[in-house]
């Protein structure tokens, strides 16, 4: 019998199914939890707003979006939210999920951290944004009732989580810190790593090789 959670009910295909464990055997029990929390978040977002959704593509987004703060999964060459969407696309196209929709998956994971800009793209990308901003921000907090809170946070704890995560977030992109250039991950850095300059998109136009 499929898992439900405040009402969602968890995908249960075989590929949802491989999914799961995929993550469960590579991630910490703060991420794994983190992004099954992720994708309930979503899916009542999605529901509240009248969205129709794909629940297994915006499954595999919620559970791939991490991965790369993972020590199976990490490179240290491009953005950790890169790092999650090509193995989420990889992973869909050894399940014959090709094109279009694994091209929406890869997007939703890369651009999660990019404020407002997924809000306006296809549902599975809007809503695993939406799931990772209440999740860790807060935004949308609200928008859920204190019921499905309650029963979301009871089948995936979030002990400490606020700190937990930000020690996550740190230790994941702590070696690649010209990755955040831009992005909000340099916050993380600037408050985690000693010594951590972020970098100036002022101070990069002024001192590029164009003379003027």
């Amino acid at each position: 019998m499929a898992e439900s959670i405040a009402g969602v009910q968890i995908p249960d295909s075989p590929l949802a199914r491989e999914a799961t464990e995929l993550v469960r055997e590579a991630a910490p029990g703060l991420l794994f939890d983190h992004s099954r929390r992720v994708f309930v978040w979503g899916a009542l977002r999605g529901r509240e707003q009248g969205l129709r959704f794909d629940p297994e593509l915006l499954y595999v987004g919620a559970m791939f979006h991490d991965l790369g703060l993972t020590e199976r999964y990490r490179r240290t060459d491009q953005r950790f939210e890169i790092d999650g969407a090509d193995e989420a696309r990889e992973f869909l196209r050894a399940h014959g999920i090709t094109g279009e929709p694994a091209e929406r998956v890869w997007t939703a994971i890369a651009l999660h951290t990019t404020p407002e800009i997924p809000l306006h793209m296809a549902p599975e990308i809007a809503l695993v944004t939406r799931g990772v901003e209440l999740d860790v921000l807060g935004i949308g907090y609200h928008a859920v009732t204190d019921e499905q809170r309650a029963a979301v946070v009871a089948a995936h704890p979030r002990p400490d989580f606020k700190n937990r995560i930000l020690a996550a977030f740190a230790d994941g992109i702590a070696d690649r810190p010209e990755t955040t250039f831009g992005n909000v991950k340099a916050d993380v850095l600037a408050h985690c790593v000693p010594g951590f300059e972020r970098g100036d998109f002022v101070e990069v136009i002024k001192n590029s090789d164009w003379p003027e």
